[in-house]
């Protein structure tokens, strides 16, 4: 038993698109910051005067300062962290994500997001604090194996918990039993808990997140001629006050995938301002006419954005609607295995045993950031009503404003490590010298 009421634990959700990292017991997370780094091959980098040449308009006092820290030079590439480090342009600096379909493949990038996390964001020595970490239910016995063994032996923490993501949600809106509609940036999953405990065999899963629906949106934009600039290929000059006048701007050793991660920034953006889920299901004829929403990109030019504010959304109901949009071919076929969003709730439920589906029917949660679209929830309540049997009674919840459904995973994780009774949960450093890494699957479930 681990008994650390005195100090408090510190909670980190890393997910596929951001990182969420804060105190236990607080109602947000203190850091959040992509979960995407820039990473530069040392072999590049041998002459000592590159530093000036690519930081675009002036050397920045404040990343040379904290260059000791947030570049953790291991192996033969230097990574940047969070979303300062990323924003600044670098020549040869490839953007890579650590998760791929939920999963961790990259456990480098992992350990120096973590480090940014603790000791840049929330300036904590790990050795003093427990440590909740939230966890796909996807994970593999292999994979928390690792989480723990980098936990205890890097960073020494006194006590270490795994929780799943769906359960946390589930927590956060004070329930054992729901089923969790976790919508993020890289994938879609559908996860019933039932005593706080997720139902493994009934777990549904899909590609299309947040990050899919940016791409679709940027390929439809592209398709109408309308190019996104990323932010660092242009200069702003005011000419006379108030009127401004573009400067293109040219860094041919930028590579492709800092040019998508920054365009991507742009797409998502539009997408939270304008995007919001149709009432019925898309049809390009009804929705035609319908009167256009216009969007200030970075570089001053203003687009209207018509029928693509409610084709996008769709796409999650109706993933055969990538068809549609030209330059998305490629994933035309992934498309058409892909069930949309309410045939994937059906599914779930139906996975489960009798006797909770009414109680699932009625507790369906919301949560992630691309849960957290307008008219979704209203729009999901719609059709599972037309396609659930006569006797259940279908209610989904989300909660009230977009930063709780946003970070639902984190604040759920942040109400379960400060609870009293949660304390003889924790896994502890002794314990893990005594009986080893895969005692975690005795401990966390």
């Amino acid at each position: 038993m681990y008994g650390g009421d005195e100090v408090s634990a510190i909670v980190i959700d890393l997910g596929s698109h951001t990182c969420k990292a804060g105190y236990a017991g607080e109602d947000a997370p203190k850091a959040v910051f992509p979960s995407v780094v820039g990473s530069i091959d040392q072999m590049e980098l041998d002459d000592p005067d590159n530093s000036d040449k690519n930081s675009g308009s002036i050397p920045d006092s404040k990343s040379v300062v904290r260059s000791f820290d947030a570049e953790k030079s291991k192996g033969k590439r230097k990574l940047y962290v969070g979303s300062q480090a990323l924003g600044y342009r670098r020549d040869h600096m490839e953007v890579l994500s650590p998760i791929k379909d939920g999963v961790v493949v990259d456990w480098e990038i992992v350990e120096s997001i973590w480090d940014h996390a603790l000791r840049d964001c929330l300036l904590i020595d790990p050795k003093e604090h427990p440590m909740l970490l939230a966890e796909p239910s996807s994970n593999t016995q292999q994979q928390r194996e690792k989480t723990a063994e980098l936990m205890f032996e890097k960073y020494k923490v006194p006590a270490l918990f795994l929780a799943k993501n769906a359960v946390l949600t589930s927590f956060a809106s004070g329930r054992a039993t729901s089923l969790v509609v976790d919508s993020g940036g890289g994938l879609t999953t559908i996860a019933p808990v039932h005593d706080g405990y997720v139902l493994q065999k009934a777990v549904q899963s899909s590609p299309i997140g947040g990050e899919f629906l940016s791409d679709c949106l940027m390929k439809s934009l592209e398709s109408k001629g309308l190019n996104i600039k990323p932010r660092y290929s242009f200069k702003r000059k005011e000419i006379r006050p108030g009127e401004f006048q573009t400067v293109d701007l040219d860094f041919p050793s930028t590579t492709e995938s800092y040019r998508l991660y920054s365009q991507r920034v742009i797409a998502s953006d539009i997408k939270e301002s304008v995007c919001r889920a149709p009432d019925t299901p898309y049809d390009e004829s009804s929705y035609s006419n319908i009167p256009m929403t216009p969007y200030e990109l970075p570089d001053g030019q203003t687009i209207e954005i018509g029928a693509d504010r409610f084709k996008i959304p769709d796409v999650l109901f109706n993933p055969s609607l990538v068809q549609t949009i030209p330059g998305m071919e490629s994933f035309a076929d992934t498309a058409a295995s892909v069930r949309g969003l309410p045939q994937m709730v059906i599914d779930s439920i139906n996975k489960c045993d009798v006797d909770i589906r009414r109680e699932l029917f009625s507790s369906i949660l919301l949560s992630g950031g691309t849960a957290s679209m307008q008219q979704l929830k209203e729009r999901l309540e719609k059709d599972l009503l037309e396609e659930s049997p006569q006797a259940a009674r279908v209610k989904v919840l989300a909660s009230g404003n977009a930063t709780e459904r946003r970070f639902s995973v984190w604040i759920g994780g942040s109400i379960l490590a400060s609870l009293g009774s949660f304390q003889q949960m924790w896994f502890s450093k002794s314990e893990y010298e005594e009986h080893g890494a895969s005692y975690i699957q005795r401990k966390c479930p």
